[in-house]
């Protein structure tokens, strides 16, 4: 039984020596940060950052995140599909052509709504 488990296991006692011999190394040998006016200073990309802290984002930011997010929750569906396809034979099929179906549609109605129009 054990036997089963042991990569497993293995990994997890690797991936933590390696964790805690990273966070140690960078204790004792890193140098220290001293907090300058200089450092502190806020920049972006290099630059002096120009503009408010607290501008609010367009709404096309945070719809065209949403949109990737549903539109990428399809690879997952149809990753595994495609890895069982000879095995779930025409039903799977079917189902995936009704996944897919309602996938375009929805893709469709964005279009036509203009949600990833940006000159709007």
């Amino acid at each position: 039984m054990i036997g089963t488990y042991l990569p497993m296991f293995l990994m997890i006692a690797i991936a933590i020596i390696l964790a805690l011999l990273f966070f140690t190394g960078a204790t004792f040998l890193g140098g220290k940060l001293e907090k300058t006016p200089e450092k502190m200073k806020p920049f972006e990309c290099g630059s002096e950052s120009s503009g408010g802290n607290h501008l609010k984002l367009s709404v096309k930011f945070y719809l065209t995140a949403i949109l990737f997010v549903v539109f990428d929750i399809e690879a997952v569906f149809i990753y595994p599909w495609a890895v069982q396809f000879k095995s779930l034979g025409w039903v799977g099929l079917a189902s995936m052509f009704g996944f897919l179906t309602v996938v375009v549609v929805a893709l469709v109605y964005v279009v036509k709504k203009g949600a990833l129009e940006w000159e709007s």
